[in-house]
């Protein structure tokens, strides 16, 4: 019993100091850039045939709006 309740509360504590630490840096933005880039250029260069066309097409524009996004997020994030 006293081995679970210590795992439980080692457990927890270990959760909220990963959190805090999470927390205090976030995700960089940067590097979803770099990633977002990469699956746009993919994605503009790939072959299909025209069923998924339409597919890629969609795909290329919600990737276009996703980079838009992480840009905003940057220039909110460094006060522009």
């Amino acid at each position: 019993m006293r081995r679970t309740a210590f795992a439980v509360a080692t457990a927890f504590a270990l959760g909220a100091f990963s959190h805090a630490a999470y927390a205090a840096k976030p995700p960089k933005l940067d590097d979803a850039l770099v990633h977002l880039r990469y699956a746009l250029n993919a994605l503009k260069r790939a072959e299909v045939n025209d069923k998924a066309s339409a597919h890629r097409d969609q795909a290329v524009q919600l990737t276009e709006k996703a980079l838009e996004e992480v840009n905003r997020g940057i220039k909110a994030g460094t006060g522009e």
